[in-house]
């Protein structure tokens, strides 16, 4: 009757047992009709392990006292091993670790005496993993690489998967990074196959911080977008933690357009949820971003304000990277006395996590490798103690040892002592020898600055003495000469005739001061760093129509003919450089050309740029002085009729054609002519 009402209870607990809670009533209600034997044992086992599982620790304590009463009358060796590791991974959830490592160690112990690998491979990864998350990396490690082995053998994807995770975390946290590397990707593979999407997620991000810093930061970008494709966008919590992150690894691989997208949508989550951790990161980033793009500004307020962050949080990794963009930031303004106070405070910040990083005594060396005889027990001290008693026969030989080590503890005191004063005073020298590399970086840096404003202020002087020297010589003459004309006008001088006959001559020197001021100035603007271009399209056609009308007297007294090729056409410049240049391309070729020479002005495409050329049959340059063109210092000869030039010409054109992102060379053979050639855009250029 008692077996029928058990069976009965049994099917109706299956019949609604769908729930881990269902699951552990019916087991219990099993249990409650079961005879005291080792069959009762087993079943009480699989309700412990329901009730840890669920995380009832309290009731399945209950019951773990229970069946080790059981198990301990009955002599079932298995149940009591069995019990005795449950109780010890109960401890461990309840942090008490004495009690934990007790259980462990004798439940060890049994499994070996039954010869049960498998079992001694599971309390070998649970103390593993309680000595990781005590920060005994070095013990942790042994037990866990101890159990790895037997594991992988049993393929045990669930017990695989917490050993590798717990390897992975011990590597990482004594800075093996590349076993750390390893078994982080061994994690990976079992939770991908177990849908841990939680291990999923935290082994994706370890990888990509590994690879950051290992400089691999495709790497590092490939796992941080499998987390964000594994969340989708429906986990805010996530995507802000790794959208920072994400955006500044595109930073370090200067992709700054998809560094920005990720940034900025990382600023915007962490902001709403006031999340300072991950908001620091993305200030940060978004600093360096700006600073990069020039936008000091905005830099400076970021940064700024990841500093704040950094130090009321204490994430001293951040606070190392705000010091060093501060630093670059005023180094970038050109304040170098700011520079230097974040360097200093960067070097001391660096110098402190190193300091406390060494004294770390629990971690192992990065080539830490299983010792077979890790776990062999170390001798009893009671018995070293006992030894000695037995060794001192007599109170004499006793208190002669006293002595001794009275003796012997004095002169440890004083040899302490003097190590203790040596410390201080090379601590002292240290700090005295840092101190003065400090100021001798801050002389370099003042030196530095007073150097270029020494460098400028004499360019700036070179170009006043050259446009005094100009203006006292060549402008004067082009500029007496109209007065000498304009005063024989006044007198009553000139005849009808000898007026028509001077007429070119004035236009010519005209001609001559209206391009010698228009490069002069241009000149003088770009020596002293003030000259911007403003690009537009302009047709250059027209630009060349205008410029010829200007010397179309002088080209026709001169005895020369003129060419036109030109062609509509547009080019995206500065027109009113591009202008300028043409002009002094076009009085060159005239200045060189003699009576009977040709010049023919052109234009057209070539690899998506405007090609214009000013060509003539002059009498050409040397290959001596084709070298000299194009140079910051002058260079001239006189002209076919003995004209004269500042020599400034050529390097005008050549500055104002580089400022609008252009080339001008040219090709020339002497006594036959020469080409001048100016390539400009046609639209606006993608670094401008």
């Amino acid at each position: 009757m008692r077996k029928l009402i058990t069976l009965i209870l049994l099917c109706l607990s299956i019949i609604f047992g769908y729930s881990q809670t269902n699951e552990i009533d019916s087991l219990s209600i099993e249990l409650a009709f079961q005879n005291p034997d080792s069959t009762k044992v087993n079943t009480s086992l699989r309700l412990i392990k329901s009730l840890y599982e669920s995380e009832d620790y309290d009731k399945a304590l209950q019951y773990i006292i229970e069946s080790e009463k059981l198990s301990t009358n009955l002599n079932y060796t298995q149940g009591i091993v069995e019990v005795t590791y449950y109780k010890a991974l109960i401890y461990a959830q309840k942090d008490d670790y004495i009690n934990a490592i007790n259980g462990y160690t004798k439940s060890k112990a049994m499994y070996k005496t039954l010869n049960d690998t498998l079992g001694v491979a599971k309390v070998n990864n649970s103390i593993g993993l309680i000595e990781i998350k005590r920060g005994n990396y070095n013990k942790g490690l042994q037990y866990a690489l101890a159990a790895i082995k037997v594991l992988e053998s049993k393929n045990l994807k669930q017990e695989l998967r917490l050993a590798y995770s717990n390897l992975a975390n011990a590597y990482y946290n004594i800075k093996a990074f590349d076993k750390a590397t390893e078994f982080y990707l061994k994690a990976l593979d079992i939770q991908e196959l177990l849908n841990d999407q939680e291990g999923i997620n935290e082994s994706n991000t370890r990888l990509a911080e590994l690879y950051s810093n290992k400089k691999e930061h495709r790497k590092a970008i490939e796992y941080y977008e499998k987390i964000l494709d594994g969340v989708g966008g429906n986990t805010d919590s996530i995507r802000a933690i790794v959208l920072p992150k994400l955006g500044g690894e595109y930073l370090q691989f200067n992709d700054y357009e998809k560094a920005k997208k990720y940034l900025v949508q990382g600023y915007n989550l962490n902001y709403k949820s006031e999340d300072q951790a991950n908001l620091l990161t993305v200030l940060n980033n978004l600093g360096d971003l700006n600073l990069r793009e020039n936008r000091l500004v905005l830099a400076e307020k970021q940064i700024l304000e990841a500093g704040a962050i950094a130090k009321k949080i204490n994430n001293n990794v951040e606070l190392l990277k705000h010091y060093k963009l501060m630093k670059a930031l005023d180094s970038t303004r050109r304040r170098f006395d700011r520079a230097y106070k974040w360097q200093r405070e960067y070097y001391n910040l660096l110098n402190t996590l190193n300091e406390n990083t060494t004294t770390n005594i629990n971690k192992a060396p990065a080539g830490f490798e299983l010792d077979p005889d890790f776990d062999e027990n170390e001798l009893p001290k009671a018995k070293e103690i006992t030894a000695n008693k037995v060794d001192i026969k007599n109170q004499e030989e006793f208190n002669k040892f006293k002595l001794i080590f009275y003796a012997l503890l004095a002169a440890f005191v004083i040899v302490s002592t003097f190590l203790v004063l040596i410390y201080l005073k090379r601590n002292n020298n240290i700090k005295y020898t840092q101190e003065l590399e400090e100021k001798n970086i801050k002389i370099e840096l003042q030196n530095e600055a007073f150097s270029e404003q020494t460098k400028h202020l004499e360019n700036v002087n070179n170009v006043k003495d050259k446009l005094f020297s100009i203006v006292s010589h060549d402008l004067k003459d082009s500029l007496s000469s109209i007065n000498g004309f304009i005063d024989l006008l006044k007198d009553g001088s000139l005849s009808r005739e000898e007026f028509d006959s001077l007429i070119p001559e004035l236009s010519e020197n005209a001609n001559n001061a209206s391009l010698l001021l228009f490069n002069l100035l241009n000149w003088s603007k770009s020596q002293m760093q003030s000259l911007e271009p403003k690009p537009s399209l302009f047709d250059i056609q027209e630009v060349f129509e205008n410029k010829v009308r200007l010397i179309d007297q002088r080209i026709e007294s001169k005895g020369i003919k003129l060419v036109d090729h030109s062609l509509r056409d547009f080019a995206y410049a500065d027109r009113s450089m591009i202008e300028i240049v043409i002009q002094n391309l076009l009085a060159n070729a005239l200045k060189f050309c003699k009576n009977g020479d040709t010049i023919t002005v052109s234009n057209h495409i070539s690899n998506g740029s405007c090609i214009i050329s000013v060509a003539d049959t002059g009498i050409g340059i040397s290959k001596e002085n084709i070298n000299k063109l194009f140079k910051s210092n002058s260079f001239t000869t006189v002209g076919t009729n003995n004209e004269k030039g500042t020599g400034l010409g050529l390097s005008i054109c050549k500055e104002l054609v580089e400022l609008n992102h252009g080339k001008i060379w040219v090709e020339s053979t002497e006594n036959v002519g020469s080409t001048f050639y100016v390539q400009l855009p046609k639209a606006k250029p993608n670094n401008s």
